[in-house]
Order: structure tokens, then sequence, then C-alpha cells
């Protein structure tokens, strides 16, 4: 059983969808600013997601990573403690930084919330 709600889970996913499309816009529109405009766009756009995540109790965040590395196929569900356990024993930076280094950031926690037999795509619309 997941400490962390489906519904924060795919709350994260959207604003993790959000990003990537914004980060692909974001060469486009900034061609012609100076590099510490780039810097500062570029952490606005993260800052919901970071706020997201440093929201989260210490062990819905643990069961973040978990959950993405079950969506990643490093661990499996029957294997979700060992995850936890390992998130813990090697955490070396804040989750968001962790994640957010994640591209595939929002398809491996959709694939792990499918391993679970929960629907992120319900999750997801039910936010929206």
């Amino acid at each position: 059983m997941l400490r962390i709600s489906s519904s924060k889970v795919a709350q994260i996913i959207l604003l993790a969808h959000e990003l990537r499309m914004n980060s692909g816009e974001m060469e486009i529109l900034t061609e012609d600013l100076s590099e510490d405009e780039v810097q500062t766009m570029g952490r606005m756009d993260d800052d919901a997601i970071r706020s997201f995540i440093g929201d989260l109790n210490e062990e819905e965040q643990t069961d973040l990573i978990a959950l993405a590395w079950i969506g990643r196929d490093t661990f499996t569900v029957d294997e979700v403690d060992e995850a936890r356990a390992t998130v813990v024993s090697e955490a070396t930076s804040e989750t968001a930084d962790y994640l957010l280094g994640m591209p595939e950031l929002a398809e491996y926690l959709e694939s792990g919330l499918d391993a679970f037999g929960i629907s992120a795509e319900d999750e997801e619309d039910d936010i929206m």
C-alpha cells in the first residue's frame, strides 16, 4: 500500500507534464534572452512542482521516489518495502531535485501507479 495518495501523485504527474512542455517551448521563447534571464525563467517554471513536492511529508516523498523506481522497473510492486529502504539509505539530495532530474518522471509515476492497479488517467481526469 502506498503512503501517498494517488491524487497527489496525479497532481505531480500533471505538473511534470506541464514542466516538460514548457521546457520544450522555452528554447524557442528564449533565443534572444541573456543566460541569466533564461535561468530565472527555468526556476520559475519548476517552482510549482518543487513547492508541491516540498510540502509532502517524509513518508510521501519516500513513496514518491519508490513509485518512480517501480515505474522505471528498478523495483517491482512486491519490492516496495525494499525500494523505500533504498530511498532512505541512499538519499543524497532533496526529493524535488532528484525527481526533477528524471526526464521521464511523469511516465515513471504513471507506470508506477499502473503497477499498483491504479489508473493514472482516471486520477488526472479527476483533478482537471
